[in-house]
């Protein structure tokens, strides 16, 4: 019998809408729950994110009231739910700066020394919006000749001189573009025709970027130099940096200091309990334990370890893929768990271990386990677009790890290349052979030193991605892409996601291959597709 449905707000005639009568609702016309399709599965069939299909809810809200705010683990929340994989061609501290500043956060990946990793860690731990913390810089003993050649690869033509050519040298003037136009003789000194620094007006440090700008506008220079009490240049400003600067109200900070928030990737080895204490120094907030296959005697160890001697910093464990892996590693004390194995776009460990899970299911039974305990669960791998992020975040994910939808970008690792006339990134599997010979590469998949044992066997390709763009753009469109599948499905935020996943009132189907080319383009000789 029709019953008023729990939206007062929804009138239809000046009358309270009605929802479908229990008869409808159970014969499968309005889809299926998730405990009907993870569950109660007779057919033994696991699924992915492209198997499955959300039916659409009643939207009573508009889109900009749709709030993405989820837990990264029990104490961090992130205002997107967006977190860049610890992959070495996707998150190094350019990439994590921009994360946070657009309320997600970036993992530091270890294939770097230790110390290369925890001085990624404090770039970001140091990063001020619209201070360039690490400028280019040259020597007055460099020549025209260097600047030129730096310009043509970088793509600016302002560098701060200092005594040593390098930043936290002391100052001692600048160049621009109007005082290499002229010069004729490449070899000729940066001395010879730099503006010195008693014709310069610098900042002085702890200058807020309001009043950086006002300077800027009074100078009507290109470049403010930022220097300490001993003339050491700090930082750098730039003028078209202000005005592309805007604020990043989303932006993923630690209350206590205002600074960015930024994870790093750690092995299972004793090694990394050196590397841990040297990323817990530099300021990291989270530690993501990263290996293929979470349960492991080595990964209980260190998460224990961790929790016992770094009890303020959250520790995520994975990867996992069924409850009883989840279990162990809630029972040693993580704060936070990564689902997926063998699902990533240049992953195999699927083809050569015979080992893993299709992702949906992974993320739906480890999720609805975790949450009894109160650990959120971080999907990682098999994200090709919103849609699927979408799915993850309603199969009960409480965010999203992404390697190749954020490789590709301005702020990925590395140079873009052309091939066949297509703008490209190099992008590769962690399991790869060309990464596990890199620092600390082999950590995720060897753990033994033994002649007979420690034979690599590749669980990864290298590959290449088409160029995203920046993510000052990419990552708001992923956002608002988010807010429209929930509005879609009914749904105001991702809690509500959870709570109406396991209250059963989420409903799903399962498509046929049919379905799912039917869901996409078809049916076109030829198109162009623009995500944004």
């Amino acid at each position: 019998m029709a019953t008023s449905i729990p939206t007062p707000g929804t009138l239809i005639k000046g009358k309270p809408m009605l929802e479908i009568d229990e008869e409808t609702l159970n014969s499968g016309a309005e889809g299926f729950t998730g405990t009907q399709v993870f569950c109660r599965n007779p057919s033994c069939v696991a699924y992915t994110y492209d198997d499955m299909i959300m039916m659409p809810g009643h939207i009573h809200f508009a889109l900009h009231d749709v709030d993405t705010k989820s837990r990264l683990t029990r104490n961090i929340t992130l205002k997107t739910p967006f977190v860049s994989s610890p992959m070495d061609t996707v998150t190094e501290a350019k990439m994590a700066i921009m994360m946070a500043l657009q309320g997600g956060i970036g993992i530091i990946h270890a294939n770097f020394t230790m110390e290369e990793q925890a001085a990624e860690v404090r770039k970001v731990k140091k990063f001020k919006n619209g201070f360039i913390t690490d400028p280019v810089c040259l020597s007055p003993e460099h020549t025209a000749q260097d600047a030129f050649r730096i310009k043509a690869d970088l793509g600016f033509s302002s560098f701060p001189i200092t005594d040593t050519g390098e930043m936290g040298g002391r100052l001692v003037g600048i160049i621009s573009n109007r005082d290499t136009s002229f010069i004729e003789d490449p070899m000729v000194k940066i001395k010879e025709f730099m503006t010195p620094r008693e014709s310069l007006i610098a900042a002085k440090e702890g200058v807020s970027l309001a009043d950086a700008n006002e300077i800027l506008k009074a100078s009507k220079k290109g470049k403010l130099p930022v220097v300490n009490d001993d003339n050491e240049l700090v930082a750098l400003i730039s003028r078209t940096d202000l005005q592309k600067n805007r604020d990043f109200p989303m932006s993923s900070k630690d209350e206590k200091n205002k600074q960015l928030l930024v994870g790093a990737a750690i092995g299972t080895r004793p090694e990394d309990k050196v590397r841990a204490k040297a990323l817990v120094e530099a300021g990291v907030d989270v530690l993501v334990v990263d290996s293929s296959q979470g349960d492991s005697c080595f990964q209980l160890e260190i998460v224990q370890y961790l929790k016992e001697t770094y009890p303020l910093v959250d520790v995520i464990g994975g990867n996992v893929v069924t409850p009883s892996q989840a279990w162990h590693l809630i029972q040693a004390g993580v704060d936070g768990l990564r689902v997926g194995m063998g699902i990533g776009s240049i992953c195999t460990t699927q083809e050569v271990c015979a080992v893993g899970r299709a992702q949906a299911s992974a993320v739906y039974h480890v999720a609805k386990f975790a949450r009894k305990h109160d650990i959120p669960i971080v999907a990682d791998g098999g994200i090709k677009s919103t849609g699927h992020i979408t799915k993850a975040l309603c199969l009960g994910a409480s965010c999203v790890m992404m390697g190749s939808m954020l490789a590709g970008t301005d702020e990925a690792p590395g140079e873009y290349f052309y091939q066949d006339g297509v703008r490209l990134k190099r992008y590769r599997g962690m399991g790869s052979l060309e990464a596990m010979s890199k620092e600390g590469g082999e950590k995720r998949y060897v753990w033994e030193g033994k002649s007979q044992t420690a034979v690599k066997v590749a669980q990864g390709v290298s590959g290449a991605v088409q160029d995203k763009g920046t993510l000052r753009r990419y990552i708001p469109y992923l956002t608002q892409g988010v807010r429209h599948g929930l509005q879609d499905a009914g749904i105001s935020s991702i809690r509500q996601a959870h709570e109406r996943l396991y209250d059963d009132k989420l409903r799903f189907e399962i498509r046929s291959p049919a379905a799912q080319k039917e869901g996409g383009v078809h049916g076109l000789h030829s198109y162009s597709k623009r995500l944004y």
